[in-house]
């Protein structure tokens, strides 16, 4: 295979050899055999991670991308590799790897088959599209569980096109973090992110924030007012709770959505609209229809790509990143982080009704609770007691005891308890004083780490 500066040469009867059609290709790419082994990794893969061929070609996909001795499908994730060998056709998932800082990042993996000439799946081809740093400190979606990496991976393909979305699920799961996600990966994303809530504004409110009004067209209105449709132009228009908007303006909605083109309250004009429509509700939209509280054609033409947010007891691996993430928002969050197990435990053990919003009060309470000290388990605090069977997903989530059955959490698996100066130099000293490389055999995050070093006072040279 060709690297660095090599070049090929080729007689001009000859046929163009693999690693010269995969370098081809404008994004990361590999082809990987049954084994799991690399064996071919294109020009763009080899500058993206900073590596030569040498040091990925024969070695297994799951080493170099997870740093795992086992298949990623071994480890709790859906194997693209395994998938297209089984049905032979192509996959795309949501996989979080390693990047060329030994940190974490978000992948968009398409795995196509490559067929012999007896038409069987020899190797597979993988492209790689970089979708979000895990740790970045503005990170949108915090997690790495399954069902938060599904949900991504619907994000990454309706974010370019221009389709209406509309965002399902439960109060506090987050649906305006996934609408500004949506926003910032589109090719909207220079122009404005506008959100109105439905939930909180009266029907003559929604109408002039949401259409406009021109001087006098009501009692008060005593100069031309833009409305929000009209500010969002160029970029992302959020409606939240659009399960509460009124019949009546239900109407203006639809016939704005299908002409593309908005008129003031009072006006006679239009105004051309260029604005991408995502909306968000907790309701049973099925329920709204079938009582004739939300018309029917507004609903089949908002919900173009419906995507359901998944509740925090669906996705209980992400609560140690989500805890942590809050914490390190807070002042003086040093102190706190990283979570110790006992902590992290106690924090597994609810069912959070309220999900990420819920969550997010509890961090910061127990914060507030614990003052200057360590943070400790009495200090987490639930709003109410939460009983077996009370509640969605009840019993699943419930204190272990020394004679219980529940296994260890996942999230629990990972080194987390507070680390110690001789814990912090021994892991620099094997990564070389990499930080990226040492937080990743630590199981945080490189701002973590980054935090304990300040602590500390630790030099990252590991001499």
């Amino acid at each position: 295979m060709a690297d660095g500066g090599q070049e090929f040469c080729v007689p001009h009867s000859a046929k163009p050899s693999c690693e010269q059609i995969v370098d081809v290709i404008a994004e990361p790419f590999v082809v990987i055999d049954r084994d799991y082994r690399i064996v071919a990794a294109n020009r763009a893969y080899r500058t993206h991670y900073g590596v030569s061929a040498r040091e990925v070609v024969g070695r297994h996909c799951h080493e170099v991308s997870h740093h795992s001795a086992r298949p990623c499908s071994a480890m709790g994730e859906h194997c693209p590799l395994e998938d297209v060998f089984r049905h032979g056709r192509a996959v795309q998932v949501m996989h979080l790897h390693f990047d060329r800082e030994g940190g974490e990042e978000y992948v968009q993996l398409h795995a196509s088959p490559l067929l012999d000439d007896a038409g069987e799946v020899r190797f597979i081809g993988e492209s790689i599209t970089r979708a979000l740093p895990a740790h970045d400190d503005d990170a949108l979606l915090v997690g790495r569980s399954q069902p938060l990496l599904r949900t991504i991976s619907l994000l990454q393909r309706v974010a370019p096109t221009p389709s209406t979305v509309l965002l399902l699920g439960e109060s506090g799961v987050g649906k305006e973090q996934v609408a500004k996600y949506l926003h910032h990966y589109s090719a909207r994303s220079q122009g404005p992110f506008v959100v109105v809530d439905c939930g909180a504004l009266g029907e003559s409110l929604i109408e002039s924030e949401l259409f406009g009004h021109e001087k006098g067209a009501f009692t008060g209105a005593a100069q031309r007012k833009q409305g929000l449709f009209e500010a969002a132009q160029g970029g992302t228009l959020f409606i939240d709770e659009i399960g509460e908007l009124p019949l009546a303006l239900q109407t203006r909605l639809l016939r704005v959505l299908e002409t593309g083109a908005v008129r003031r309250i009072g006006g006679t004009g239009y105004v051309k609209l260029d604005v991408r429509i995502v909306a968000a509700t907790n309701r049973d939209m099925r329920r709204l229809l079938e009582s004739g509280r939300f018309r029917e054609d507004l609903y089949y033409r908002l919900s173009a790509f419906p995507i359901t947010v998944p509740p925090l007891r669906e996705r209980k691996d992400d609560i140690p990143m989500l805890a942590e993430h809050f914490l390190s928002r807070m002042e003086d969050a040093e102190r706190h982080l990283p979570l110790s197990p006992e902590v992290i435990e106690t924090l597994l053990t609810w069912n959070y009704p309220g999900n990420v919003r819920e969550l997010r009060n509890v961090v910061e309470r127990a914060a507030i609770l614990a003052c200057d000290g360590a943070l400790r388990p009495e200090h987490v605090v639930f709003d109410e007691p939460q009983r077996a069977g009370a509640g969605p997903g009840a019993g699943v989530s419930g204190s272990s005891t020394p004679g219980g059955a529940r296994p260890p959490s996942p999230a629990l698996r990972r080194p987390c308890a507070r680390l110690s100066e001789e814990t912090v130099a021994h892991a620099l000293r094997q990564c070389q004083g990499h930080r990226g490389r040492a937080a990743a055999m630590l199981g945080v995050s490189e701002r973590t780490l980054y935090r304990r070093l300040r602590r500390t006072a630790l030099s990252g040279d590991p001499s």
